[in-house]
């Protein structure tokens, strides 16, 4: 546990180092606002074999973490700060500390690297836009629309009713959205129907909203996209074919930072490391390496 200050007092996070190597150190920041470490149990059965040493770490709020009831806490601002804090404590550096975000974690990670990237070695952000207004065209204009229109309609229906915690609501999600575009394994791993049972649906919702189809809450006018060249660390952006984030905004964001590379992976969705693995990895891993190593890195990184 790591103890860090707030406006409202001192609360506990949890971190578990995963392997050592002084020379790369990644923290990973996961999704929701909300989730959970989970989401990246699978990086112990591909990075702990390559020398990466790696972090698991529950935000304010999640899972292992303290779980204050306080709403002025869920700001972007404040969890930069825990992030920041998160660093002093496990002592990493400008030498050897990489941070890679997924979703909500990469409008962190992006966030962070704006306030304090003198002290990052490598960015990585896996499967999030630098804009949610983008976000919710693409997921109105694309993924909405790839949708069985009676689904669709029902699904709008029961929003616009805000009765998101109808079972029903669920019930269309899951096979004619998660199932494609989340992650596309069937069955799901044990770990992703854990991961999504310990969500913290309270800061989902105030932050993300309670609609899959775009954002509503206090990140709705989030919008990065014009800031992103002031980024001048190496940084791989992550997308996928099937991912509810658009793969073209991924490509066209490598190009905006200074030291840009790419992943997109084929078979992915928004959960890539769990079903396209080996090509997320290959990439993941050669990008790191490469930091490390001071090699220049692609644009796309080739695997």
């Amino acid at each position: 546990m790591i103890l860090i200050e707030t406006p409202i007092g001192k609360f506990n996070v949890w971190t578990k180092r995963i392997g050592s190597n002084p020379q790369i150190k990644l923290l990973l920041l996961h999704g929701g606002p909300g989730g959970t470490h989970e989401f990246f149990e699978c990086f112990e059965s591909f990075l702990s074999n390559e020398g990466i040493e790696f972090y698991y770490y529950d935000q304010l709020g999640s899972f292992f973490s303290d779980t204050p009831s306080d709403t002025s806490l869920w700001t972007v601002e404040r969890f930069v700060d825990e992030v920041e804090q998160v660093r002093k404590g496990l002592e990493l550096n400008k030498d050897n500390f990489y941070l890679l975000g997924h979703s909500w974690g990469g409008i962190l990670a992006l966030e962070y690297a704006f306030s304090y990237q003198s002290n990052l070695k490598g960015l990585i952000i896996s499967s999030m836009m630098s804009s949610a207004s983008d976000y919710v065209k693409y997921a109105e204009n694309v993924l909405a629309k790839g949708l069985d229109p009676k689904v669709l309609k029902a699904i709008k229906d029961l929003e616009a009713n805000n009765d998101c915690q109808n079972p029903k609501y669920m019930e269309l999600l899951t096979p004619n959205f998660y199932y494609k575009h989340v992650c596309r394994l069937q069955p799901w791993p044990e770990v992703i129907n854990r991961a999504f049972s310990h969500l913290n649906n309270d800061i989902y919702t105030l932050m993300q909203g309670p609609s899959e189809f775009g954002l509503s809450g206090l990140l709705k006018d989030w919008d990065r996209k014009g800031d992103l060249s002031k980024i001048q660390v190496p940084t791989l952006m992550i997308g996928a074919t099937f991912d509810t984030m658009d793969p073209e905004h991924m490509q066209w964001m490598a190009t905006q930072v200074k030291q840009g590379s790419v992943l997109i992976c084929p078979k992915g969705s928004h959960c890539s490391m769990w079903d396209d693995q080996e090509y997320y990895f290959a990439g993941l891993i050669k990008f790191i390496k490469n930091v490390n190593n001071n090699e220049k890195c692609d644009s796309p990184v080739s695997v």
